[in-house]
């Protein structure tokens, strides 16, 4: 009785799940999707066109959510850098790729105009921010114990979707972190694991001139005298403005602050001008050295080269003070 009992319920449980799944596609406007052969030429691509976030689009207008496009391959389009303005919408399309092949790998329609998919073995993520501090674990160390795990454990089988990485700590670690973590997840061409990775370190976005597989994306906004639209379009490219200032007035913070955060941001960049905390990577034959930070602005780099040119054998001690006296009062 018991044997019939669970069978009934089993088959009951399937009819459910099918049933659901076939409601909400008919209900949303989802399609099946495609799967490739893992001996075809499209093995290891995830195609997607127009391609929308199940739950956010249930909580917008009917027609107001902007659908976007993917292609990801084990080839030139292996590591996708993701740029653009805060609430623009790339924490939104990371979330809609993974929704939409986990979809697709249970059995179920996708909210997609079309959809062809490579099976993955595991979708990783590092997105969002939180701590455990029960366990004496900051936010950082929350954040840099998700990517250990996604470094050590991805295959060429797996989709990893990184949604900021290193901003729990000082900008230059968290670059540093954020370069290392990408150039590693390039080099590995063992594993070779398609990665999604939106960022705010449009430094990154050099990485696309050095390592094949790597590709830049932003996300499009329309700017304006007074402010920025968001479009939510992602598109080929990198962008070199996060809208930070922009995005904390539309969140209602007074005028005064935001007057004052601009003058602040222009006096930053007039001292330390963005190519001067670029990465300065090189190549050196088959392999690529390691970036560094610039600390000097230029007029200070122009006081290194002038000491650089100096003599310390041929001058008096006298001479010495009088030079160091001109580059005092030059600086």
């Amino acid at each position: 009785m018991s044997s019939r009992i669970l069978k009934s319920s089993a088959a009951v449980a399937a009819i459910d799940y099918f049933q659901s799944l076939a409601t909400v596609a008919r209900l949303n406007g989802y399609i099946i999707p495609r799967f490739t052969d893992t001996d075809s030429d499209k093995s290891g691509v995830i195609d997607i066109k127009g391609g929308r976030h199940p739950m956010v689009e249930k909580s917008l207008p009917p027609g107001e959510f902007v659908a976007n496009d993917t292609y990801i391959n084990l080839d030139d389009k292996r590591i996708q850098i993701i740029t653009g303005p805060n609430m623009a919408g790339k924490s939104t399309y990371l979330r809609q790729v993974g929704l939409i092949v986990i979809m697709a790998q249970m059995g179920g329609f996708v909210p997609a105009d079309y959809a062809t998919i490579s099976v993955v073995d595991r979708v990783f993520t590092r997105v969002g921010a939180a701590d455990r501090l029960a366990r004496g674990q900051s936010t950082f160390m929350v954040e840099m114990s998700e990517t250990a795990n996604i470094v050590n454990n991805a295959t060429a089988n797996s989709l990893i979707l990184l949604d900021e990485l290193g901003r729990g700590t000082s900008t230059y670690d968290g670059l540093s972190l954020a370069g290392a973590v990408t150039e590693y997840l390039a080099e590995n061409l063992k594993a070779s694991p398609r990665t999604l990775f939106a960022t705010h370190y449009h430094e990154l976005t050099e990485l696309e001139r050095l390592y094949q597989g790597v590709i830049n994306l932003q996300v499009t906004v329309k700017e304006t005298k007074d402010k920025i639209i968001f479009l939510r379009k992602i598109v080929a490219g990198g962008c070199d403005d996060s809208y930070g200032i922009e995005v904390a007035r539309l969140a209602g913070l007074p005028k005064p602050i935001i007057e004052r955060a601009k003058k602040i941001l222009e006096q930053l960049e007039t001292k330390q001008p963005a190519e001067t905390v670029r990465k300065k990577m090189k190549k050196a034959g088959s392999e690529i050295e390691s970036f560094q930070i610039s600390l000097f602005s230029p007029q200070e780099a122009k006081l290194a080269e002038k000491l650089r040119q100096l003599d310390l054998n041929s001058i008096t001690p006298l001479e010495a003070l009088k030079i160091l006296g001109e580059l005092k009062d030059g600086v």
